[in-house]
C-alpha cells in the first residue's frame, strides 16, 4: 500500500482547514462574575485617586486604600482582575477609561484646565507610539 503524495497533500489540507476552524473561537471567557463597564470606571476613577495619594505618600504601605476602593463598590478583587482582563482582550479598555476620566473631571471640574495645560506643553514630547 503506498501512500501518493496526493493523498499527503489532502490529509495536510484537511488537518489544516480542521486547526483553523477550532482556533476562531474567543482568546478569553467571560467571567461568570463580570462587572458592568460602569462599575469598572468608577472603580478605575477611585483607584485613580487612590494612585495620587500613594505618590504623596512615597514611602507608605497605601494597599489598604486599593482593598478600601474594592469594599466600597462590593466587589472582589477577583472579580475585577478578571474583568479587567476580559476587557483588555475585548478591546473595550478605553472607552471604560475615558469614562472614568469623565468622573474624575466630575469630581474635580479644576482638573480639566490642568490637563488641557499639560497636554499643551506636552505635545512636542510625545512618545513615538502616541503620535
Amino acid at each position: 500500500m503506498e501512500i501518493t503524495d496526493q493523498q499527503v497533500m489532502k490529509k495536510l489540507i484537511f488537518i489544516f482547514v480542521m486547526m483553523c476552524m477550532f482556533s476562531c473561537g474567543d482568546y478569553i471567557d467571560k467571567p461568570k462574575n463580570l462587572l458592568d463597564k460602569k462599575v469598572m470606571s468608577e472603580i478605575l476613577a477611585d483607584l485613580a485617586l487612590n494612585n495620587q495619594a500613594i505618590n504623596m505618600y512615597p514611602n507608605k504601605n497605601l494597599e489598604a486604600g486599593t482593598r478600601f476602593v474594592l469594599k466600597a463598590h462590593n466587589v472582589k478583587s477577583e472579580d475585577f482582575v478578571d474583568s479587567f482582563k476580559y476587557y483588555v482582550v475585548k478591546q473595550k479598555i478605553d472607552e471604560i477609561v475615558d469614562d472614568a476620566q469623565l468622573i474624575l473631571l466630575k469630581k474635580d471640574p479644576k482638573a480639566e484646565k490642568y490637563i488641557k495645560e499639560k497636554m499643551k506643553n506636552r505635545e512636542g514630547n510625545q512618545p513615538i507610539l502616541e503620535r
